[in-house]
């Protein structure tokens, strides 16, 4: 199985797999190639996207401004960045 993410220097990489309108949101763990989260939000105007950045920010420690969605916006398979990613709370 692929790794879900990469790193470069001072950012990491991750391709993720989306699951709108569940019933908690968090991150399930591999699915794939990519690492699969839970979102409560409906795929609607945004509303996913930024429940997406949210739950990244908290699972990694990041603030909300050094995660992007760099691209997927509008679909279930995205590809997020996440900047000042410390490598001990890799896992």
């Amino acid at each position: 199985m692929a790794k879900p993410k990469s790193e470069t220097g001072e950012s990491l990489t991750l391709k993720i797999k989306v699951e709108p309108r569940s019933s908690r949101s968090g991150v399930v763990g591999p699915y794939g190639d990519a690492l699969k989260v839970k979102l409560t939000s409906p795929p609607v105007e945004g509303k996913a996207n930024d429940e997406l950045i949210e739950v990244l920010a908290k699972k990694f420690g990041v603030a909300k401004k050094n995660v992007e969605i760099i691209s997927g916006l509008s679909s279930k398979n995205k590809v997020a960045r996440l900047y000042g990613v410390k490598k001990e709370g890799l896992k």
